[in-house]
């Protein structure tokens, strides 16, 4: 079957960042392949292309690795992986507890009683007893070393197997060559390593394991999502309710979800309302009541009343199940940080063979007494010290941790990309009709002689027949009120004036100032009035009652409740906050000075957008942009890093970097400290790795000899080799404690 589309497979035998290297290379070389990801992390690889499935197992197996497909459900694909991680987890203990059980006691009999060494014919039997038994150890409990290093060898690769392969194999050769023929080596040099092998390979295995329990955390923003997925739906057939599997849902069919059950797909309820609670979905914390005509989405919590609704889109088309689609794309993708880590992992197992090469030359030709036994100190520590492990696990644990974070928080990244950039934005513009405020006009304010309600009832009939925005808000608020709509009579709309018509025996007016003043009616002190609403960036109407004014009312997009404290929250990160709008500039100062917005570019159309934000960045801004709707698309794109918000439209977010799943300029605040704390997390990974290796391999070369007069034990290598990697993903953990500021606030 040939087919181009993303095809995901689980992975064996990959276990450091050479080995991603070799599999990503080796597929990159298959024809049709446009792109081959390997999740080191999760032991998965991702390729894209017009590709024949077998030909990408086929080329991970020529380069010593296995490949099988992983299952399409994502929740059966991780319930496969968990139920894997636990066996592998618990061999791993087993294997360690055998090898560290002849290790330990190999050791502690070496430092009480100090003869490791073979002298005499008896000795020759017990060592050699000890070293069938240490090749035991090593056969059961590191066999996989072995046979993944072979398989490295026959494909002319190298990775971390071979580096334990060698340094264990030459730890224990060494010891039966004492043991075997003492005779040919020098009397100091007779020293047997046997607990070397064992406890490098019980510790390594101890290590793994730790890795394996700890990795399996780094999953848990994605389980808990897939949690959210009923295995089964009540749906309603022939006047009964029927349980049925949820593959078995089709669009169409009415469901009943009763209170504390959770909505199993997409849909509209027809019938009944409820507090539905959202949170996991949006972050949003408040249950949001759903009433008949409203949407709800598959996941979400159904409170305290029962629901009937119809469902509209099922299986891979709800938007749980894209959420969770985006979330593992992001944790597979690879942040622009670790290009350095691959490039110096793609050489640095073969130097590392070659500097334990050159250092046990060294040591055997010109080192002091014993040689012999310093040279294969030397190369077994080198090699075992220096496995890139960590390295390869630095950055994909962080980003893994981070982006399921973000989902979490209703802040879905796109890419390991734009979290990154968007550590490094100093510059956020910000679109402000639907992102600011509410992006649907509302009555603001009536102020008149008469009767409120009775002159909004006036009004409201009057505008009743029209598709005016400042209409709708005006008949909207009416409806509010309960209050009574009347029948209109004659009618007219005056162009660039406003309104007329009769009601009950009442000419009414609304409209401009132009409007009284063509009709000749005196304004009395209602300019004051409206102008005062003009400078809060409402929009002021005249209404007038048989020839006299009447009064003003104003309507405007209301500021959403949190956009000011959002607003302060960028600000104190450093973000110079820029707003973006079509409206005209007395509309948008006002909002401006309502929100301390640092700077305003008003009657913009939507090609100007993107050349503003185009222009700051050649001022060498790094510039993030916030929007909703269609006309926000190229700024959005043309943006270091573009956040949609989660109610816009879908060009909009399908052109974003990041999505925003509720409606809130918070999320944006939310995403830069989460992509700030994450970048944190991954430089000290990098930071651990690197180091780790730059002064493990010197002093297991033994630079600190004539210093310390000792070597490093190969023991030691293997303890921090093992250890160097657990030290990492657990320092890829601590992001599972991230709140953001204004979550830690509230909950203070």
């Amino acid at each position: 079957m040939s087919q181009k589309q993303k095809q995901v497979f689980a992975l064996s035998g990959a276990s450091c960042a050479s080995c991603v290297r070799k599999i990503e290379s080796a597929l990159e070389s298959v024809p049709g392949v446009e792109d081959a990801k390997v999740n080191l992390a999760e032991k998965t690889l991702s390729v894209v292309g017009d590709v024949d499935q077998t030909r990408c197992i086929q080329a991970v197996e020529e380069v010593g690795y296995g490949a099988k497909p992983a299952r399409k459900d994502p929740r059966e694909q991780r319930e496969q992986q968990k139920a894997e991680d636990k066996r592998h987890y618990r061999q791993l203990l087993w294997r360690c507890g055998v090898a560290l059980g002849l290790g330990i006691p190999l050791m502690a009999w070496g430092l009480i009683t100090g003869e490791m060494t073979v002298t005499t014919p008896t000795e020759q039997l017990a060592w050699g007893a000890v070293g069938l038994l240490t090749l035991a150890v090593m056969v059961f409990c590191g066999g996989h070393f072995y046979t993944g290093g072979w398989k490295a060898f026959r494909h002319h690769n190298a990775n971390m197997d071979t580096l334990i392969a060698l340094g264990t194999a030459a730890a224990w050769l060494y010891s039966m060559m004492v043991v075997l023929a003492p005779g040919l080596l020098p009397e100091a040099a007779r020293h047997v390593y046997f607990e070397a092998s064992a406890m490098i390979i019980g510790l390594i295995n101890l290590g793994q394991a730790l890795e394996v329990r700890a990795r399996g955390k780094t999953s848990a923003a994605v389980e808990k999502l897939l949690e959210l997925q009923d295995t089964s739906a009540r749906v309603l057939r022939d006047g009964e309710e029927v349980d049925i599997p949820l593959e078995d849902v089709q669009p169409g069919d009415r469901m009943r979800v009763r209170p504390g059950e959770k909505v199993p797909v997409d849909g509209v309820v027809r019938v009944g309302s409820s507090l539905v609670d959202e949170s996991m979905l949006t972050g949003e914390p408040v249950p949001v009541k759903k009433v008949e005509g409203d949407a709800v989405s598959a996941g979400t919590l159904n409170k305290n009343g029962t629901l009937i609704f119809e469902a509209q889109k099922v299986g891979a088309e709800t938007r749980l199940s894209q959420i969770i689609e985006m979330v593992r794309n992001a944790q597979n993708s690879r942040v622009p940080i670790a290009r350095l880590a691959d490039q110096i992992s793609a050489i640095f197992v073969p130097t590392v063979m070659i500097i334990a090469v050159l250092a046990a030359l060294v040591w055997f030709n010109i080192g002091p007494d014993p040689r012999a036994a310093h040279m294969l100190v030397v190369l077994t520590s080198v090699l075992i010290i220096a496995c890139p492990c960590a390295l390869g696990l630095a950055t994909p644990m962080s980003v893994m941790v981070g982006v399921g974070k973000g989902a979490e928080h209703g802040v879905l990244i796109r890419n390991g990309k734009a979290l990154q950039q968007a550590s490094d934005l100093d510059t956020l513009v910000v679109d402000k009709t639907g992102t600011l405020t509410e992006g649907a006009p509302k009555l603001t304010d009536i102020e008149t002689d008469l009767d409120e309600d009775t002159l909004l009832a006036l009004l409201a009939s009057l505008e009743a027949g029209s598709e005016h925005p400042l209409a709708e808000a005006i008949v909207q608020a009416a409806k509010e009120r309960d209050l009574q709509l009347s029948e209109v009579e004659d009618f007219e709309a005056i162009t660039a004036h406003g309104v007329r018509g009769n009601i009950g025996g009442k000419q009414v007016l609304l409209g401009n100032r132009k409007l009284l003043e063509r009709e000749g009616i005196p304004e009395g002190d209602w300019p004051l009035q409206a102008k005062a609403l003009a400078e809060q960036g409402r929009t002021a109407m005249y209404a007038a009652v048989d020839g006299k004014a009447a009064g003003v009312i104003a309507v405007a997009d209301p500021i959403r409740d949190d956009a000011k404290a959002a607003v302060a929250r960028l600000q104190k990160a450093g973000l110079t906050v820029q707003m973006l709008t079509g409206d005209n500039r007395a509309t948008a100062e006002a909002v401006a000075r309502q929100l301390n917005i640092d700077e305003v570019h008003a009657d913009l159309q939507p090609e100007d957008k993107e050349k503003l934000v185009s222009q700051l960045q050649d001022k060498g801004k790094k510039v993030g942009m916030a929007g909703d709707g269609i006309n926000d698309a190229p700024a959005l794109a043309r943006a270091d890093v573009g956040f949609a918000i989660g109610a816009g439209t879908d060009v909009a977010i399908e052109t974003a970097d990041v999505t925003l799943m509720r409606s809130s300029l918070h999320g944006v605040a939310d995403a830069i400290e989460l992509s700030r704390a994450t970048l944190r997390n991954i430089k000290q990974n990098l930071f651990g790795a690197f180091i780790y290796n730059t002064l493990g391999i010197p002093i297991a070369a033994g630079v600190l000899y004539p210093v310390t007069g000792a070597l490093l034990s190969p023991v030691i290598a293997g303890a921090a080799m093992a250890f160097s990697s657990v030290t990492v993903v657990s320092n890829a953990n601590r992001l599972r404690f991230f709140r953001p500021t204004q979550v830690a606030g509230e909950k203070n």
